[in-house]
Formats: C-alpha cells, structure tokens, sequence
C-alpha cells in the first residue's frame, strides 16, 4: 500500500513539474502573439455573419442564373448525398428557406468556415444538435460558396 501511495504521489509530482511550470516568457509570447492581428486572419466573431473571412456579400435583387448553375453543380457534387433541397432532413438539414433564415454571409462563413462555426456559432451548433452529424469541411473555394449559396436563392424562389 506505502509503494503504491509513493508511486501515485511521485508519478503526480513530475505530471505537475512537466506540465505546470512556471514559465512567463513563454505565456508573455503567446500572448503578444495573440494580440498581434494578421491580415489574414479572420475578422472577430458576429452573430450575424458567423465566424469567417465573408464579412459582407453583393446580393442582386435578381438571381445570377449562370452562378446558380455553377452552384447546382457543386451541390449535386459534394452537397446532395446529405442536404436535400426540401424542407426535408436527410443527413444534414435541408436547404428550403435557409436564405431566408440566414444572412449571404453567415451560410458562406458556414460552408468555408465549417469546424469553426460549429464550434463558435450557436445557430450552427443547434442544428449539430438536431443532425447529430458535424459538416464535414468540403473545401469549398470562395467561387464555389457563392455559387452555392445563388443556387440556394434559385431553390428559395429568387428570380
């Protein structure tokens, strides 16, 4: 029993000395690495556009036919094995009305933006909850978002 204590309290004295150690030069890095904003990065999270680079999206009045083919043709390829274009629940929700309930830039963010909106968003962790399958990340190009996203507004009735 005394060598099992003994082990149990050494083994616990060098998980604190190998992960707890007291080192501010590295926690004083980090964060003035942190608080430097790169170019790159993504602007700050809002609710109404999600978590991503698309902070604001030129939306016609009238659909783009041509861009809503290209995105039809995205959605029949990486799209329709898990979001149907009804109402309708397949995998993943189902895509009628969803420009309606979200801003361009929120379902852009989403579809380029995937793990990090799940992880951020509550809109988009409430359908995690209702699909119980996390989106995988598709690798959508920008090009490709917004086309998806003209063809949503086709499925929507958009003229």
């Amino acid at each position: 029993m005394k060598k099992t204590f003994v082990y149990v309290a050494f083994s616990v004295a060098l998980l604190a000395a190998a992960c707890g150690g007291n080192n501010q030069s590295a926690s004083k890095d980090n964060t003035a690495a942190s608080e430097e904003k790169k170019p790159s990065e993504n602007p700050s999270y809002d609710p109404k556009r999600g978590e991503g680079k698309f902070t604001h999206v030129d939306v016609a009045a009238t659909l783009d036919p041509k861009m809503a083919e290209s995105g039809e043709k995205v959605y029949q390829l990486k799209c329709s094995s898990c979001h149907k274009t009804t109402d309708e629940k397949l995998v993943g929700p189902g895509w009628k009305g969803v420009t309606n309930r979200h801003a361009a830039e929120w379902i852009m963010n989403f579809v380029t933006n995937t793990d990090e909106m799940l992880n951020k968003d509550p809109q988009a962790q409430a359908q995690l909850e209702i699909c119980l399958v996390r989106m995988p990340n598709q690798n959508l190009s920008d090009d490709d978002a917004r086309h998806v996203y003209e063809f949503m507004r086709k499925n929507d009735g958009v003229k």
